[in-house]
C-alpha cells in the first residue's frame, strides 16, 4: 500500500510520542482492516499471512502504545486476554459484544459519559476512568447456529461463552 493510499489507522501514527516505523505501519494497517476485535495472537497471524515479517513482541509492544495513545479501543474476553479494535480520532466508544460469535457493535453511551461528568463534578474526582461491561446475543446467534456471516469463533482454548464477551477500558 501506497503512502497516498494509507489507512485512517496508518494516519494516526502521527500521534505524539509514537515514532513512524515500517513495523507500526503493517501493524496499523492490518488493525485498520479488522472490523472485529482482535487479540495481538491473532492480529500477528494476519500479518505474518499477508507475508510480513513483524514479530509478536512487536505487535504487543505496538498495541500497548496506541492503547497508551487512545488511538484503539481494548476490551477484554472472559480469559482476561485483550483485545484491540482501531478508534476513529478523536471518538470514544462502549460495545455490545455477543458471546456466542464475537461479532461487536458500538452502541450510544451518552447518558453514562454524562452520569461519569456529573459523578466526577460532585466527588471532586479528576481524571475519571471507567469500565462499562455490555455482553449478550446477536440476532443471528439467538436464531440458532451462527450463520456464515458472522465472524469466525475464536482459536482453541476459548469457548464461544469467552469468545466476545468484554470489558470497554476506557
Amino acid at each position: 500500500m501506497g503512502e497516498a493510499e494509507e489507512s485512517p489507522a496508518v494516519e494516526r501514527l502521527h500521534t505524539p510520542g509514537l515514532r513512524s516505523t515500517w513495523q507500526r505501519r503493517a501493524v496499523l494497517d492490518t488493525l485498520g482492516r479488522c472490523h472485529e476485535f482482535v487479540s495481538a495472537q491473532e492480529l500477528h497471524a494476519l500479518l505474518a499471512a499477508s507475508g510480513s515479517t513483524v514479530g509478536l513482541t512487536t505487535v504487543y509492544r505496538t498495541l500497548r502504545e496506541l492503547d497508551r495513545a487512545g488511538s484503539v479501543d481494548v476490551v477484554r474476553d472472559e480469559g482476561g486476554e485483550r483485545l484491540y479494535l482501531g478508534r476513529p480520532a478523536g471518538e470514544h466508544r462502549h460495545y455490545l459484544i455477543c458471546r456466542r460469535c464475537g461479532r461487536s457493535r458500538p452502541v450510544d453511551a451518552e447518558a453514562v459519559e454524562e452520569w461519569a461528568t456529573r459523578l466526577a463534578e460532585t466527588t471532586g474526582y479528576t481524571e475519571l476512568e471507567h469500565t462499562l461491561e455490555l455482553s449478550g446475543v446477536c440476532g443471528p446467534c439467538g436464531r440458532g447456529p451462527a450463520p456464515a456471516s458472522c465472524p469466525p469463533p475464536r482459536p482453541a482454548g476459548r469457548s464461544a461463552g469467552e469468545a466476545g464477551r468484554g470489558r470497554q477500558d476506557v
